[in-house]
């Protein structure tokens, strides 16, 4: 096992270094990475249709992540008696931002679609930080020569409207957008809640399009295990995260806060138990706009929330490999 960071004679704390994600070198030259794991940001926030700053969210996750990485060769955690990401083990890199193209949104877009080609090509697992959430579009549009994926989404919205004054790529479509992919074999919605973006019509649209719709309260009626049997086992999942999932209380730094969202151990046990009955091929999370985030503790939430599922994701792909 590989000995902790500061035995070697440097402490490496959280406010020393470059800042990339969870202290992980950087490959900004995505045709070459050779990792388990490629960190992209998607600084893009032109979806928007109310307060934007959520391209500023992947500096500060990344920021906040360097938190929960100085010193240790992986984490253990006391209650399932395990080392998490460990250091010899699960290899990440930091492969920095996409390029933005300001007012063009498909140049964006296509750009960001680019990049996750290059990241699953090399083999590694995309996790892109957002940005709002209309940059999952294109990264799901990215996994059409992959197999296919069942998108896990939790978000206070459904995200599912079609298309707005010729709007078709905002924030408010991106699950339609995916619906319509030949590689996306079913979706389950998360956390839908409230006083929305989206009509009637969007959920019966939805709904026939294969989706799942449960809200915070549906949610909790079910429990961990409930919830964990709504969704297919067995297959490839595509986890998109939005941070107004999580109550306001917990995360602030969103430019549409809804209250009577998740708290933050209902949303990791599902991340846990989707890890367990599935594999996840990628990861995207978004919304979170630290301008709104006058603490920290939404970009804290993202970074904490991102590590822990991953080490989630390739102890339980160990575990599965030692079993076969």
């Amino acid at each position: 096992m590989a000995q902790h960071g500061y035995e070697t004679g440097r402490l490496n704390l959280p406010f020393v270094g470059h800042c990339t994600f969870a202290k992980q070198p950087i490959c900004t030259d995505l045709g070459k990475i050779d990792a388990d794991v490629a960190v992209l940001g998607v600084p893009f926030d032109m979806g928007t249709q109310y307060r934007a700053g959520a391209r500023f969210g992947p500096r500060g996750i990344r920021e906040a992540s360097t938190l929960f990485c100085f010193g240790h060769a992986g984490a253990y955690d006391h209650e399932d008696d395990v080392v998490y990401l460990p250091t010899e083990k699960v290899r990440m890199v930091d492969a920095g931002d996409v390029d933005m193209v300001h007012t063009d949104t498909m140049a964006c877009h296509r750009n960001t679609e680019a990049a996750v080609r290059q990241i699953l090509k090399a083999g590694a697992m995309p996790l892109c930080l957002g940005g709002d959430h209309a940059i999952h579009a294109p990264v799901i549009a990215a996994f059409s020569d992959e197999k296919p994926v069942h998108i896990v989404h939790f978000d206070a919205h459904l995200d599912f409207v079609d298309e707005r004054h010729g709007v078709r790529y905002g924030h408010g479509n991106p699950l339609r957008r995916a619906s319509e992919m030949s590689h996306v074999e079913g979706m389950t919605q998360l956390g839908i809640r409230n006083v929305s973006s989206s009509n009637r019509e969007d959920y019966e649209a939805a709904r026939q399009a294969g989706s799942a719709i449960l809200s915070v309260r549906d949610v909790r009626r079910l429990g961990t295990a409930g919830t964990l049997a709504k969704i297919p086992a067995g297959k490839r999942y595509y986890v998109t995260i939005d941070i107004d999932g999580f109550d306001p209380s917990i995360a602030p730094g969103t430019g549409t806060p809804s209250h009577g969202g998740f708290l933050y151990y209902e949303v990791l046990e599902i991340l846990q138990g989707l890890a367990r009955q599935g594999d996840v091929a990628g990861i995207d999370l978004v919304e979170v706009a630290p301008h709104y985030d006058q603490s920290g503790i939404t970009c804290f939430l993202a970074a904490q929330i991102l590590m822990n599922f991953l080490g989630f994701i390739f102890q339980a792909r160990y575990e599965r490999r030692i079993s076969a």
